[in-house]
């Protein structure tokens, strides 16, 4: 659909304002013939000459195609987005914001931090536009997740979803295996390929500052199978406590997996590796026939090895994380991030309100290895068959989706007691322990 949606107005200022597009775009930084079609930024233009900072913890590949994503877009207004991606972002990005160093602009993955800048005054409200774009483009639920008191903040901008279980297609048609449809066959199977002499799982959930995360997503996915998405939503707005004996029984009953050292931790060692075990790693012994099922959101086709092919006939592939109940209906975790201003320059809105649009989903799509709930994103435009699926998942309004609950609940609880307390739960802490230790930990 590229960015179908402009307003009539825009169209006919490109057609009219060709020659001046042709002006500002004719030459690239070398002084060689630009192949840019500027009509589409004719919005933007303006700020010539300018410069806007983005912090994020997008990293090595993903850092390149984003950069990529928008080439055209510096090219036609000359605005230079300068993009900074760090593995100590979640923590970092406080730190520089209250030691008011912030970034001109932050891809924040946690709603709940928005509250935290929001609340202090040192968020920016977006513009007028880019509140006009992203209601356009994303459904009252994606804004909700990047708004305070009904004051919209952060723009979403990419998007994941997390139900997924990656496996081997090659592997399971050479030992017949099943991909299973509910959480009874998924368990089923596990006791199969152990009994085949291979560790079933392999998980890892060390990410430098923010170790433990991964965890907290394999504990949503079962809260929204084991109780229900209105539970769900009566933890993550702490209308129950973080203990309630629901969140407890969901949290054992991951443990059938996690702390079962039948099933883990194929190619690293037992279950205490898990909390040592890189999350960027740990998928990659189904590469190596070293274990056969790895829990992990759509963004990690960005970490299997050079050269390996994701496809329902590939290396790799990925099923629906079954349901407990497939009758009651099928839950989906997911997340994403938002464009949050920490300065209002015109420049700065401008590279915001961009973001937001269709024109940079189907930008960035077309590079690779993307996904996003922006309604303008053409699923002819998303090559990776693992990610052309989400996009059908998180477009399709009968979805029952819920947002990762550790990056909306408050920063110190999501990102701080919840990734610290998964930590000692898998590395033999009981339940009741660990889960009365973060209820505690709430914000009164």
């Amino acid at each position: 659909m590229g960015f179908s949606s402009r307003r009539p107005a825009l169209a006919i200022a490109a057609a009219v304002g060709l020659v001046l597009s042709a002006a500002a775009c004719g030459t690239d930084d070398s002084g060689g013939k630009s192949t840019a079609d500027c009509g589409a930024y004719e919005q933007y233009e303006g700020h010539d000459g300018t410069s806007v900072e983005i912090y994020s913890s997008i990293r090595e590949i993903e850092d390149e195609r984003l950069q990529q994503s928008w080439e055209e877009f510096e090219e036609c207004t000359g605005i230079d987005i300068e993009h900074e991606g760090s593995g100590e972002f979640e923590a970092q990005l406080p730190v520089r914001v209250d030691g008011g160093n912030a970034p001109d602009i932050a891809f924040i993955p946690q709603p709940g931090l928005i509250q935290r800048f929001a609340a202090s005054g040192k968020a920016k409200p977006v513009s007028a536009d880019t509140k006009t774009m992203a209601e356009a483009n994303y459904t009252a639920d994606w804004l909700r997740y990047g708004s305070v008191d009904g004051t919209l903040y952060g723009a979403p901008l990419g998007s994941n979803v997390k139900s997924f279980v990656w496996y081997s297609p090659t592997m399971f048609a050479e030992k017949g295996w099943q991909v299973p449809k509910s959480w009874d066959e998924l368990l089923k199977l596990s006791d199969t390929i152990a009994a085949d002499g291979t560790k079933p799982w392999c998980v890892g959930i060390e990410s430098g500052d923010a170790t433990g995360w991964p965890m907290t997503d394999w504990v949503e996915d079962m809260v929204l199978r084991v109780a229900s998405p209105e539970v769900y939503d009566q933890w993550v707005n702490h209308e129950i406590a973080f203990n309630d004996p629901r969140i407890a029984e969901s949290l054992d009953q991951a443990g059938r997996i996690l702390k079962n050292e039948k099933y883990v931790n194929g190619g690293f060692g037992g279950v205490k590796s898990i909390s040592t075990t890189s999350f960027q790693e740990a998928g990659v012994p189904i590469t190596q026939g070293k274990c056969a099922l790895h829990r992990q959101a759509s963004f990690y086709a960005n970490q299997w090895p050079e050269n390996t092919k994701v496809a329902e006939d590939g290396d790799v592939f990925a099923f629906y994380f079954p349901a407990v109940d497939p009758s009651k209906g099928e839950p989906v975790l997911g997340g994403g991030e938002f464009v949050v201003a920490f300065a209002d320059r015109p420049e700065v809105q401008a590279v915001q309100t961009y973001l937001a649009s269709g024109l940079h989903a189907n930008s960035r799509a077309k590079i690779g290895d993307w996904v996003s709930a922006n309604k303008e994103l053409e699923t002819a435009n998303v090559a990776n068959p693992i990610d052309r699926l989400s996009v059908e998942i998180l477009q399709n309004p009968q979805t029952v989706f819920r947002f990762d609950a550790s990056d909306v609940m408050p920063a110190s609880v999501g990102a701080g007691t919840f990734w610290r307390g998964m930590v000692d739960w898998v590395n033999g802490n009981d339940t009741k322990g660990v889960l009365d230790g973060i209820e505690s930990s709430w914000p009164k």
